[in-house]
């Protein structure tokens, strides 16, 4: 959990305020499948959010246990809303999103190209390489695959390296987006 609440927290958080345009989705891979989760942050709408891992992780936990029996998804705190979900199918709806990219070391260098969707999105995993059916998934998806950098980093330094990117640029998603 300190990973991910690590990552969401840098997603987010700036130096004195929070990004609102940016969004995070969290699989939750547990067994029997109704146990796996779900948790979407929307920055635009993220209260309680601060930049420590700790309250981090908390408000994640809290939003898996408000969600235990609730069959369909809830807005457990404003901008977080947290449900069950099949891993599978949510990992295939996201990464056939367009200007989705999937994100490993082994893949080609991130490009200005690969930032230019207003919808972009990227697939990370966590501290665990994908499993077999995960990749499988990712392949078929047609997902670009792509790195931040030839070495391992952990799922809050590779969040950090994207919006690096993506704030570099940043003017020039704006310009293409006014065409």
């Amino acid at each position: 959990m300190d990973e991910i609440a690590r990552a969401v927290s840098t997603a987010f958080t700036l130096s004195n305020d929070l990004r609102r345009d940016t969004e995070v989705t969290v699989l939750f891979v547990a067994e029997p499948p109704p146990a796996a989760r779900r948790i979407v942050v929307v920055g635009d709408r993220v209260r309680y959010l601060n930049p420590d891992e700790r309250s981090t992780a908390a408000l994640l936990k809290n939003a898996l246990v408000r969600s235990h029996g609730f069959p369909r998804p809830i807005e457990s705190s404003p901008g977080l809303v947290v449900g069950p979900v099949d891993p599978r199918a949510a990992l295939e709806e996201f990464a056939r999103r367009p200007g989705t990219i999937w994100l490993d070391e082994g893949g080609a260098p991130i490009t200005a190209a690969d930032l230019q969707s207003p919808e972009f999105g990227a697939v990370v995993s966590d501290p665990y390489d994908p499993t077999e059916e995960e990749l499988a998934v990712l392949r078929a998806s047609g997902a670009p695959l792509r790195s931040v950098g030839p070495r391992t980093l952990r799922t809050s330094q590779v969040v950090d390296a994207v919006h690096l990117e993506l704030d570099r640029h940043a003017g020039h998603r704006s310009a293409a987006g006014s065409d």
